[in-house]
């Protein structure tokens, strides 16, 4: 098993490769894969992965009512008979 290793060639990830996904799911860290000692990739466990882009797209929505509260508050707001007029929907 990997133990605490958190970096591994790609080629010996190649060959133990059920040990750096089993790695990656038990310890909830990422496993990094190295070529010539840089970092090129990473095996994380899905349900991680998954729990990381839920909180980027919630940071990117809450960075959106910020860009729209400052907008209302630099510019006030409209009046929905006039969105609608500007839509042809009234």
């Amino acid at each position: 098993m990997l133990s605490n290793v958190v970096d591994i060639s790609v080629s010996c990830a190649r060959s133990r490769l059920a040990d750096v996904i089993d790695h990656a799911r038990v310890h909830h860290v990422p496993v990094f894969l190295t070529r010539r000692g840089r970092r090129v990739a990473a095996v994380i466990d899905a349900e991680d992965l998954e729990r990381i882009t839920q909180a980027a797209e919630d940071l990117e929505d809450i960075k959106a009512v910020e860009v729209a509260r400052a907008e209302v508050a630099e510019h006030g707001t409209i009046h929905w008979d006039e969105v609608k007029a500007d839509l042809g929907l009234a």
